[in-house]
């Protein structure tokens, strides 16, 4: 299975620190947040990653080239001006082949391994999802007997992880379109499935988030 990592985001919320530096290569735990992506994704024994870029993307090729240094094969995805979740990955559909691939927000942190994540046959996505965080408390879909539905009482919130069929985005106008939609689309058709992951996870998406994960690394 391919790897995808969404990378291509201006980065707003995290402002100052991305005036200067795209938020995949901001430091934590003494490397850049994507590298944790990409050590993980090893370890789950995924060769190729597709990343797609466009804000400050030569500052990220030149921190991560070929992937090379991380025993890992990267194929670059570039936008000339961001095309939001769904347009970013039907751009960098012939990157990523014909079969279900993983993909990943740029901007989370989980110790989730993804070797186990698959997609049943006639599924369009598989979803990992996780308990509430305090600045998301009504979370975003429901859970009920592996199935994924826009309502329900068992409230949990997306990851940024997931199993994706390229069909999900093949067939969409080209341009620049949100995955969301497509989901929730997905889901009235009974064809999303997914997961309750309990370990740690972290939407990086301000400073204050980044300091928080900052400090929670340092004491495991």
């Amino acid at each position: 299975m391919k790897a995808m990592i969404l990378a291509a985001g201006l980065g707003k919320r995290m402002r100052p620190l991305t005036d200067h530096c795209p938020k995949p290569l901001l430091p934590v735990a003494d490397k850049p947040l994507i590298v944790h992506h990409l050590e993980r994704l090893k370890r789950a024994g995924i060769e190729e990653v597709v990343i797609n870029v466009s804000y400050r993307a030569e500052q990220i090729m030149a921190a991560l080239g070929d992937g090379s240094a991380h025993q890992l094969r990267i194929h670059w995805s570039q936008e000339a001006s961001p095309l939001e979740t769904g347009g970013g990955i039907q751009k960098a559909l012939p990157l990523l082949g014909e079969a279900p691939f993983l993909l990943i927000n740029g901007d989370v942190w989980c110790d989730y391994l993804p070797s186990a994540a698959t997609l049943a046959e006639g599924d369009l996505a598989h979803l990992i999802l996780v308990d509430n965080p305090n600045h998301h408390p009504g979370g975003d879909f429901a859970l009920d007997r592996g199935r994924v539905t826009q309502t329900g009482e068992s409230r949990l919130t997306y990851s940024g992880i997931s199993v994706l069929r390229p069909d999900l985005v093949a067939k969409e106008p080209p341009g620049a379109f949100a995955l969301a939609p497509l989901l929730k689309r997905a889901m009235a058709e009974q064809r999303v499935s997914g997961e309750h992951y309990c370990g740690h996870w972290v939407d990086v998406g301000t400073p204050e988030r980044l300091t928080e994960l900052e400090q929670h690394l340092a004491q495991v």
